[in-house]
């Protein structure tokens, strides 16, 4: 297992981020009334571009990083839109274009209280393979970061598996989020903590830990997990964030306030200020509390997406960010 983190927190970027994962179409319904089965239901419905690997590279971009890449595999029908939307939010988008399945989409049920429940039809995302892979994709990137829905199918465990190696021989670091407590049940813990063996960062929900590691308090979660993953940072939703390096928790960041609308992103929208922030030289606990700020701001509208404005945060663009914390 790696030490991990050889000049993080130092000041010194390290610029270029390549995320590889998911880029969705999102049909994101809001209820605010139970769901009355075998009627109507009144919502308000959306169709938005999503995906936890796509979302994290435009938060990443919100919060200033000046060069963040996207890797996913897409429906031909509309890959240009979702090529558009991704350089409209700052990312650049390396798309597979499949002419065989269309794009994943994921109907996401919000509740009143912001929670959300999701419908999921994967498509063209788990079929990115090791041969969409290049070690050319690598070039000026700094850091590699895994959506965790890849871990899911053979051919996107096979293309991690490749990448990561890739990454290792070239000394570029990497993270993971696992993604997803039914996806990891359905693998199996022990084939998910040996398909991230060696990774730098591990970023699960207090559920995902938990699930990982079978402990039901998320700090002792967070702690053996860091055993195994040198920095494990895990989202508490609106109780903030837990840091734990080497075997112990070393920062709880506390929630903040947010008016929340919709909880869809919120973990994303941490992953990608996190990374921003920790990449660009932030200790990793100033790093969680960037990534609190990024998941206030994503519950204040629909969608997994940042709305509007320039860079924000403390990343090479600086700026503010929005109080609170969601997962």
């Amino acid at each position: 297992m790696r030490t991990g983190g050889e000049g993080h927190g130092s000041g010194r970027a390290r610029v270029g981020l390549l995320v590889a994962g998911d880029v969705v179409t999102d049909v994101v319904a809001v209820h605010r009334t139970p769901l009355a089965r075998g009627t109507d239901t009144e919502a308000v419905i959306r169709i938005l571009p999503g995906g936890a690997g796509a979302n994290a590279a435009c938060w990443a971009a919100r919060w200033g990083l000046p060069d963040v890449r996207v890797l996913a595999q897409v429906g031909a029908d509309d890959a240009a839109w979702h090529e558009e939307r991704l350089r409209a939010a700052g990312v650049r988008p390396l798309l597979a274009a499949d002419r065989d399945a269309p794009t994943a989409t994921v109907i996401a049920l919000v509740d009143a209280t912001a929670e959300r429940t999701f419908l999921t039809d994967n498509g063209a995302a788990l079929r990115l393979a090791r041969a969409d892979w290049s070690p050319s994709l690598l070039e000026g990137v700094g850091h590699l970061h895994v959506s965790g829905y890849l871990l899911f199918s053979d051919a996107g465990r096979g293309l991690v598996r490749l990448a990561l190696e890739t990454a290792r021989s070239r000394g570029v670091t990497t993270s993971v989020d696992p993604a997803s407590t039914g996806f990891i049940a359905a693998l199996g813990v022990d084939r998910t903590l040996a398909a991230i063996d060696g990774v730098d960062v591990l970023l699960p929900n207090a559920d995902e830990a938990r699930l990982l590691t079978g402990l039901p308090d998320a700090a002792d979660a967070a702690a053996k997990l860091s055993r195994l993953v040198p920095l494990t940072v895990v989202t508490l939703g609106a109780r903030g964030a837990l840091v734990a390096q080497s075997g112990a928790v070393t920062a709880r960041v506390p929630g903040l306030r947010a008016q929340a609308v919709d909880s869809t992103g919120a973990g994303d929208a941490f992953t990608g200020a996190f990374l921003a922030a920790w990449l660009t030289g932030g200790d990793p606990a100033r790093a969680a509390a960037e990534g609190c700020r990024a998941g206030a701001e994503a519950v204040t509208a629909l969608g997994g997406r940042p709305t509007g404005g320039g860079p924000t945060g403390s990343g090479p663009a600086g700026g503010r960010g929005l109080p609170g914390a969601r997962d």
